[in-house]
């Protein structure tokens, strides 16, 4: 099912940083090598939760999500991320599945700020703003798993 609305996709959005959230607190806990980064992180996602929303209801009123959609839809499957890690994944495996997580949450903003560059600025701004930390990550985390 495609998110086709400002408020589905927003939705969408804060629920990824909300499990990835988590997630990273998970990992902080099981790796002593990673706590500062993953503690960051986590910290970092509660961060973006709360200025993805601020920006979405900053800018939205019933009457324009009414009207709102995105042109082509957002297709959650496509940015499906993976949370879970088990006893025995070990340090190097935890920071490749962290890897593609954030390779698919930067695609799925940077495919959401594209297709809301009709709403308001403030939305497809931070949106990208959010998708360039996420890029950032990732540059972070190849760098750890080189070692």
């Amino acid at each position: 099912m495609l998110l086709n609305t400002a408020s589905a996709v927003i939705s969408f959005l804060t629920k990824l940083e909300e499990e990835t959230a988590k997630f990273y607190a998970d990992l902080a806990q099981k790796y002593p090598e990673g706590k500062e980064t993953f503690t960051f992180f986590s910290k970092d996602n509660q961060k973006n939760k709360t200025m993805l929303e601020r920006a979405y209801y900053g800018v939205i009123t019933d009457a324009l999500e009414a009207c709102f959609s995105f042109k082509e839809g957002l297709n959650p499957e496509a940015y499906k991320v993976r949370t879970e890690i088990t006893e025995e994944t070990g340090y190097l495996d935890a920071l490749k599945i962290a890897l593609k997580t954030e390779e698919n949450i930067y695609k799925a903003y940077t495919d959401a700020a594209s297709f809301s560059e009709a709403l308001m600025a403030d939305v497809p701004q931070t949106l990208r703003k959010i998708a360039k930390k996420r890029d950032e990550r990732i540059t972070k985390l190849k760098h750890l798993i080189k070692g």
